[in-house]
């Protein structure tokens, strides 16, 4: 299938004409307005520095749903324990630049300009932080996408063990009291699978997504 290329217009072509790695446009721009939109069909951009902005629809899509968290036993007995602190949106821009710097030395794809267009989105009251705290230094967290009752999970950083799980599984606690239907993993990891994520079809994905993105399209404010 051809790769499009995106124009000014703020319009997506349908993730099943993706490629069979998943990547379905190029070009386009980071503004709030067409991340929104792309994050409602399903789609995201994933590119280095070097590249043009790559828009991405994989199949199948990898989700946890937050009533089916995985909390194994050791971790059962350090959430008792109360070695860490969490909170939600103090410092969403050292979250999403923790997720980039951790990930320098293998390449990553959190570019200043995305690092820019997702703090914009976080002003905005669509993108969150998660923040986990060990005597009051920064030590874990993640971030990622709000539309109604969807979360789509982007990147988490931890420098120290389980740091990243214990923001995760606060967040998926939070967000089953909530009613959310899913978070969007996007693509396979040990780490997420450990948690209790699973591949599902992407026409599974985007039906799901599109009944939740119409239950309460504003954005949410998680506390």
């Amino acid at each position: 299938m051809p790769i499009y290329r995106l124009s000014n217009d703020l319009v997506f072509p349908h993730p099943s004409l993706s490629e069979e790695d998943g990547l379905l446009a190029i070009e386009g721009d980071l503004s709030p307005e067409r991340l929104l939109l792309a994050y409602s069909k399903g789609i995201f951009p994933w590119f280095s520095d070097d590249e043009p902005i790559l828009w991405w629809s994989p199949n199948p899509r990898f989700v946890v749903y937050p009533k089916h968290i995985k909390i194994s036993h050791s971790m059962k007995k350090l959430l008792k324990k109360n070695t860490y602190t969490i909170s939600f949106d103090t410092c969403f821009r050292d979250v999403i630049s923790n997720c980039s710097n951790v990930r320098k030395e293998t390449g990553t794809w959190i570019t200043d300009e995305m690092i820019e267009a997702y703090c914009k989105l976080h002003e905005l009251g669509f993108a969150h932080s998660v923040e986990t705290w060990y005597e009051g230094k920064l030590v874990g967290g993640l971030y990622g996408i709000s539309i109604g009752k969807c979360f789509f999970g982007e990147s988490m950083f931890s420098i120290m063990d389980n740091a990243s799980k214990v923001a995760f599984i606060t967040l998926s606690k939070l967000l089953e009291e909530k009613g959310f239907l899913l978070i969007d993993c996007q693509v396979h990891t040990t780490h997420l699978e450990s948690l209790g994520a699973v591949h599902i079809p992407r026409e599974n994905f985007l039906e799901l997504i599109g009944k939740g993105t119409l239950m309460n399209p504003l954005k949410l404010i998680l506390m």
